[in-house]
């Protein structure tokens, strides 16, 4: 039997619905728990894992929580009644599903760990705005994001790579070799920010300083062409970079050198145009993170140089943390899970997260051996 998701609709016709909470109750005596059987159906109505839900439940019952996603069991301790649980499920729909403005469940999460927030947007009436993180299930959220958050670019990228290299993508891959060019940099760019200046000693002493692979992107007559065929230019120009990391290494170079030219403009935005040459495949994570390890003065001055690795060293970390959490193994995140306490005060402007040392640490550094004495 389904029911609204928005369950103040009294409406029969209501377009969402979804499947109406089955509890089990099993075990007895301290072992008894609930088993939601249905869970992952009533998940996937609400577009959110199935975790989220459960570990809601846990939040306002106080109990612990069990997940097995292999076998689809999701767990709640304690004996709990299926319309208790349904009523609370409405609680969790309220928050972080239903959007705010027109209360249709067409909603996405988007989590950023690193600042510590929670955005929602609507689908329906493009409503994007940022969640109260003070509930208990936002900590959880934040250390388990949705699948097609953090990471899952990357994971998307190596798997790709791994299908070209084996070549079980066929004709897939063969069409990938086709790279679409880069987004611009900045949509409101117009022609002045390029044409600083335009005389014949202004543009041969610019040559000069650019190196041999990077002069082709500076041609005096391509000056007066649009925003897009000077995109296209400079993905004519680096399209060889594909697989070639000899050449993904000259076109760093080459970067630093548009760089220099065009401070003002591109120096804030290293970091987004690295990210967008490599989401396509134009430079590869080793590479990055090779010409990060070390300030080279071979194309621009060491100043400029340790600016411009300064400025891309929040994508380098971003490359690096995400190498990390891809090999990291569930068990370390549950002992960061169980060292982390988090404070909660109805004064405090944001989240305050406290490691906790754990007790039976201590008892055992106390305890003495009376017999080794």
């Amino acid at each position: 039997m389904s029911v609204n998701v928005n369950r103040s609709v009294s409406d029969q016709f209501y377009r969402y619905k979804m499947p109406r909470l089955i509890a089990k109750v099993e075990g007895k005596g301290n072992g008894i728990k609930t088993v939601i059987v249905n869970m992952v159906d009533v998940a996937k109505a609400l577009n959110r894992p199935p975790t989220y839900p459960t570990k809601f439940f846990g939040c306002e019952l106080g109990a612990q929580t069990q997940f097995d996603a292999k076998n689809d069991r999701y767990i709640v301790n304690g004996s709990h009644d299926a319309n208790k649980l349904q009523d609370m499920l409405d609680g969790f729909i309220r928050k972080f599903v239903l959007c705010p403005e027109c209360d249709n469940p067409e909603t996405d999460l988007h989590v950023n760990p690193k600042k510590q927030t929670i955005g929602n947007s609507c689908k329906a009436c493009g409503y994007r705005g940022m969640l109260d993180t003070r509930h208990k299930l936002c900590t959880f959220i934040l250390k388990n994001p949705p699948e097609n958050e953090s990471g899952s670019a990357k994971k998307e990228k190596k798997t790709r790579k791994k299908d070209k290299e084996n070549g079980s993508s066929g004709g897939e891959a063969g069409s990938r070799s086709d790279i679409d060019a880069p987004d611009a940099v900045d949509g409101d760019d117009d022609d002045e920010d390029w044409a600083e200046e335009t005389t014949e000693e202004a543009q041969r002493r610019r040559m000069e300083e650019i190196s041999d692979h990077a002069k082709n992107l500076t041609l005096s007559e391509d000056l007066e062409k649009t925003l897009e065929e000077r995109v296209n230019m400079f993905y004519n120009f680096v399209k060889f970079c594909h697989n070639n990391k000899k050449a993904q290494k000259y076109l760093l170079g080459g970067f630093e050198c548009v760089v220099k030219l065009h401070q003002s403009q591109l120096l804030p935005r290293v970091a987004i145009v690295l990210k967008d040459l490599y989401d396509s495949d134009l430079l590869e994570e080793d590479v990055i993170l090779t010409w990060a390890e070390k300030v080279s003065k071979k194309y621009v001055s060491k100043e400029l140089a340790k600016e411009i690795h300064a400025k891309a060293a929040p994508f380098v970390k971003w490359l690096k943390e995400a190498e990390e959490e891809s090999d990291g193994g569930s068990e370390d995140e549950k002992e960061d899970e169980d060292n982390v306490e988090v404070v909660y005060s109805s004064s405090a402007r944001e989240l305050k997260v406290e490691t906790v040392v754990s007790e039976k640490a201590d008892k055992d550094e106390d305890d003495l051996d009376i017999d080794a004495i």
